[in-house]
């Protein structure tokens, strides 16, 4: 996990205590169906810049969880380096969306960003119960963070349009799990601003 410097904002301080996490979003997109996700990829890291300028501004730490694509001794550097190399058709999503060294950055081995990382260790140590989950894929590793962090009571809100898959079925199938069977905010951020959610307001 690579942590921001000592100047980074307290986020104990955040209101609401919440945490944007934003998982595979640095991606090289260099797999069977990665051609299918790079549009829809690219319109929710649009939408993620924004939230994130706005958790800026509110005081929310932002984290990402990211794949390291089987390279196991890679840290944030190398990962966004392979990522952003000249012939990865992900490219743009680095350059959207590269980390900053004021946010956290978890490597996880597997689908869930709290299996076997310090994501579940980090959480408590921010003060964090609500997270925001942004990234891709909505039906494989953001459902499958979302599910763990229901089971840890975060509180959940996941935009619609942070989030993407292959397929927009796929991604409105996620939602509509998230939303029922992990009690997930989903409106988009278009509906639903940071700063209504971190106040509670409907």
């Amino acid at each position: 996990m690579t942590m921001p410097p000592d100047d980074s904002p307290d986020s104990t301080t955040a209101p609401a205590s919440a945490a944007l996490i934003i998982i595979d979003m640095i991606n090289d997109l260099d797999f069977d169906g990665g051609e299918q996700l790079r549009e829809p990829a690219g319109a929710a890291a649009r939408r993620i810049v924004a939230l994130r300028e706005a958790a800026d501004k509110a005081g929310v730490p932002v984290i990402y969880v990211n794949d390291n694509f089987g390279h196991w001794h890679a840290e944030r550097s190398t990962i966004v380096a392979h990522c952003g190399r000249d012939d990865s058709p992900g490219r743009a999503l680095i350059a959207a969306l590269a980390p900053r060294d004021s946010d956290y950055f978890i490597v996880k081995p597997q689908f869930s960003g709290f299996y076997a990382t310090n994501l579940p260790v980090l959480l408590p140590q921010l003060g964090v119960n609500r997270v925001i989950l942004t990234g891709v894929a909505a039906d494989i590793c953001v459902l499958f963070t979302a599910a763990d962090a229901h089971m840890r009571e975060y509180d959940l809100w996941v935009p619609g349009d942070t989030v993407a898959s292959e397929s927009d079925e796929h991604r409105r199938w996620a939602l509509e799990i998230m939303r029922h069977a992990m009690c997930a905010e989903t409106r988009p951020t278009d509906e639903l601003a940071l700063a209504d959610w971190l106040s509670g307001k409907p």
